[in-house]
């Protein structure tokens, strides 16, 4: 009985047209192996990307058919476009119709996820089918349209199912209720390393932070077209697409929400909790928990806020934050900051020396850093800086 019933479930799942198709986890992204153009790349999957593939511009998949704009929390920026005549992941043939590739200059992809990639691949891969991202087991799997989310039944401890929201093809947005009982339109994003991101005056709107006050503890974060500033932010008793939260940690984006769509995205540290199945047409997300998780703990940091400068031909820091570790190392503005854990900082950008200088609350790392000439090797303990 046991083979018989085997065999029935592997023929009902090639006839009603499953694929499966596997994925690799780096640190904080999803890389699943392409065929663009017949040219085999590694993508990071971002479904906070409306479109199909951004690939590096040193790769050549045919000529340029076109230009684009797109933008990000800090602002804009053009690419040019190449039109897709294949797009193959795994076994799956993906619709190319309407889709094109942006391509931009991105060498700096690989470090900043970990992992070897070639570019992105956006939410317009799997808007037209029904497509679970099985974090358990590391596949995508692809299951026929008339697969109805809309018709299971969660029982809204392990099991959850999310309206999206009317709002435009260009990302899957839902409601996120804040402690106070307002609601926040944040958007599902893989792309997003971190455990969600919103900004500072939608943390106003909702009653969660007096407007006009500055955060103790600050930092920069680098997207697309720049930096902008941030900070950790302590959110109780949210209720994230349905999910409840007691506690989880934040990135405050210090820009208005009027920059970007909607009041923010839930990212991959969320995410990485849940097998999710998307149905864009009937507009449902089924959430399964499969680790028992729903958030992590805020991890350590040093205070510091350090950019590659260019004139120098070294990482500066520009900010150290009041009463922070670093502070009270003696860390000071305008210090270069040359290795960390024995690191060289070379010529990374914000977000892999994000990466360098957090870790667990309570750890040691030693830095070096040179101020006038003079270089100054210490260790020190990170601890948790999050604004409440």
């Amino acid at each position: 009985m046991i083979v018989l019933s085997t065999l029935l479930a592997l023929t009902l799942s090639r006839s009603e047209g499953i694929v499966e198709v596997p994925f690799r986890r780096a640190e904080n992204a999803i890389v699943v192996d392409a065929t663009v153009n017949g040219r085999s790349v590694s993508l990071v999957f971002d479904t906070g990307f409306s479109g199909t593939v951004v690939l590096n511009d040193s790769l050549d998949i045919g000529k340029a058919s076109g230009s684009i704009r797109m933008r990000d929390f800090v602002g804009e920026f053009e690419a040019k476009t190449v039109k897709i005549k294949s797009l193959l992941l795994g076994s799956k043939s993906i619709d190319i119709v309407g889709k094109e590739v942006i391509q931009q200059p991105l060498g700096h992809i690989s470090s900043g996820y970990g992992v070897h990639c070639d570019g992105l691949m956006g939410l317009a891969v799997i808007k037209d089918y029904v497509t679970e991202i099985n974090f358990e087991k590391n596949k995508f799997i692809f299951y026929p349209k008339t697969t109805d989310l809309s018709a299971r039944t969660p029982d809204n401890k392990r099991t959850f199912l999310a309206k999206m929201l009317m709002t435009g093809e260009s990302s899957i947005e839902m409601t996120t209720l804040a402690s106070t009982g307002k609601k926040m339109t944040l958007a599902l994003d893989t792309g997003n390393a971190f455990y969600a991101t919103t900004h500072k005056d939608v943390l106003e709107r909702v009653g969660l932070w007096e407007s006009g006050k500055s955060p103790k503890f600050q930092r920069m974060s680098g997207v697309a077209s720049g930096a902008t500033a941030s900070w950790s932010f302590r959110m109780k008793d949210v209720t994230i697409f349905g999910v409840p939260v007691k506690e989880s940690y934040w990135d405050v984006i210090d820009a208005p929400s009027g920059s970007a769509e909607g009041d923010g995205t839930v990212g991959y540290g969320f995410l990485q909790n849940f097998n999710i199945t998307f149905d864009y047409d009937r507009r449902r997300v089924w959430f399964e928990n499969f680790t028992g998780k729903v958030a992590e703990d805020a991890p350590g940091d040093l205070g510091i806020s350090a950019a590659y400068d260019d004139q120098a031909k070294r990482v500066r820091i520009f900010r150290v934050a009041p009463d922070s570790p670093a502070e009270k190392a003696g860390i000071k503005d305008d210090d270069f900051l040359l290795t960390v854990g024995g690191v060289d900082t070379g010529t990374s950008r914000f977000d892999v020396l994000r990466k360098m200088l957090e870790g667990p609350v309570d750890s040691k790392v030693v830095i070096v850093t040179s101020h006038g000439g003079i270089l100054n090797r210490q260790e020190i303990v990170r601890k948790q800086l999050v604004n409440e």
